[in-house]
């Protein structure tokens, strides 16, 4: 409990006013990179003909911060959002996931009859005048059989009909999946692929000097060496530069020092993987 408090008062010590780099950032607070921007216009053009895009990027590139914004901006009153998160079960796990976000209780290991039922659900919310729209995050886990198959519960009217746009986003193996023969059903559909890397020198500068700001302080605490070790230990990746910048501040405040120098940077990479 000591050692968490002690963490904690780097804060009071530079005088943030709340926690600088947290993953729960609101997205109208996020650093607007271009592949943030690029992504969010394949994402709506998907929809609006119910077809399907790709995401792909290492873990930490940004993909699941990058559905939460583009998502966000699809009004509650017009579409239905239907997030999921893929495994490696089978065919019949993913359904009952999509059933779980659909508020469809149905213990069925029938896989013709979880797919009429998604499907009847499916037709109820346009009906309603609303769009479905299907989100499968870490899509790279799922089984070749389930890329097989998944995109038979937005089939109406003999395929003529498309009512469910898909987003898939995963790591960059998923691009290897969706090119074995049994994925063709699904990979024909894809309108837009993006793909998150690492950000470079000068946007990891820019990254960082954002969320100092919008975490109340205007002054760069990081020097340009300490900026040039965060890029290279984290590859410019937002997720490893957002734990080596606060443990970076953590080492320096327990300096008392009021920048962050290099030597802080690699006193935090020994704290993290």
């Amino acid at each position: 409990m000591r050692k968490v408090k002690k963490m904690n008062n780097y804060k009071s010590f530079y005088g943030f006013s709340r926690e600088p780099f947290s993953q729960d950032i609101k997205t109208d607070e996020l650093y607007k990179t271009p592949a943030l921007q690029a992504f969010t216009e394949r994402f709506l053009y998907s929809i609006t003909i119910a077809a399907v895009t790709v995401v792909t990027g290492e873990a930490g590139s940004g993909k699941s911060t990058a559905l939460r914004y583009a998502s966000e901006k699809l009004h509650p009153s017009m579409y239905r959002v239907i997030s999921v998160i893929a495994n490696t079960g089978s065919v019949i796990e993913m359904l009952r996931q999509i059933c779980i976000c659909l508020d469809i209780e149905c213990r069925t290991h029938s896989i013709a009859i979880l797919i009429k039922t998604i499907k009847n659900i499916l037709a109820e919310i346009t009906q309603k005048k609303q769009m479905p729209v299907l989100i499968i995050d870490e899509a790279q886990l799922m089984r070749i059989e389930v890329f097989a198959q998944i995109h038979t519960i937005g089939q109406f009217e003999m395929d003529s009909k498309p009512v469910l746009p898909i987003i898939l986003s995963g790591q960059n193996n998923l691009i290897d999946k969706l090119l074995y023969p049994l994925s063709r059903p699904i990979a024909t559909r894809i309108v837009g692929r993006s793909h998150f890397e690492g950000m470079k020198l000068q946007d990891t500068a820019q990254y960082l000097k954002w969320h100092l700001e919008i975490a109340g302080i205007k002054e760069h605490l990081f020097t340009e060496e300490s900026v040039l070790a965060i890029h290279q230990s984290s590859g410019g990746l937002p997720r490893k530069i957002n734990n080596l910048a606060r443990c970076s501040l953590i080492a320096s405040a327990k300096e008392k020092s009021h920048s962050v120098s290099a030597e802080h940077v690699r006193i935090a990479s020994t704290e993290i993987i």
